[in-house]
């Protein structure tokens, strides 16, 4: 029964979200960000490397879906992400900054149809504020670098830690984990 409450609550969700989106004027060409969007991070973040645009700036180095998410707060449809069912060793950054959030030995399988996972990389790298939006109260995820929505978190996750990080796939850049030579 909570499985289903959890997936019609995501169906409302997502309806909400794509009802009342409407496309961004684009100031450069659509496609994947350029590399001044996504550099390499440290593991952790320190308060002096926030990473701060502009509107405009954001548009620039983001696609339409990207920004819609990452910068305006809203959510891909679900079982439609790139990761929600990426199986592969690597890391999860985030699109906005490159800020390393989450490693694929924490995902695991919700059957929400949003890749999930257990822990972030560092509890420094991300943060979390009270979203009261659609007439209920979730915990929002942002990046701790540059503020990008990635998600919400819930108590409903396996152990070691009872979290379910709930992430947009469109939030996240991955990493793949190159291959051990020693293998």
């Amino acid at each position: 029964m909570k499985t289903f409450a959890l997936l019609l609550m995501a169906a409302v969700i997502a309806a909400f979200t794509f009802a009342g989106a409407k496309a961004e004027p684009q100031e450069a060409a659509a496609g994947e960000p350029t590399d001044a969007a996504v550099k390499p991070s440290k593991t952790e973040v320190g308060t002096d490397e926030k990473v701060m645009k502009t509107d405009s700036e954001w548009k620039k180095l983001l696609t339409p879906e990207q920004y819609r998410v990452a910068r305006k707060k809203g959510t891909e449809r679900a079982f439609t992400g790139e990761y929600w069912n990426n199986k592969e060793k690597g890391v999860y950054q985030c699109i906005c900054c490159g800020n390393e959030l989450f490693a694929s030995e924490t995902k695991f399988e919700s059957g929400t149809g949003w890749p999930s996972f257990w822990t972030p990389v560092s509890k420094v790298n991300v943060k979390t504020e009270k979203d009261r939006s659609f007439f209920m109260v979730r915990n929002e995820v942002l990046c701790a670098r540059c503020d990008a929505h990635l998600g919400h978190v819930f108590d409903d996750g396996p152990a070691p830690t009872g979290l379910r990080y709930c992430i947009n796939s469109v939030s996240l850049k991955f990493i793949k984990k190159e291959a051990d030579k020693s293998e």
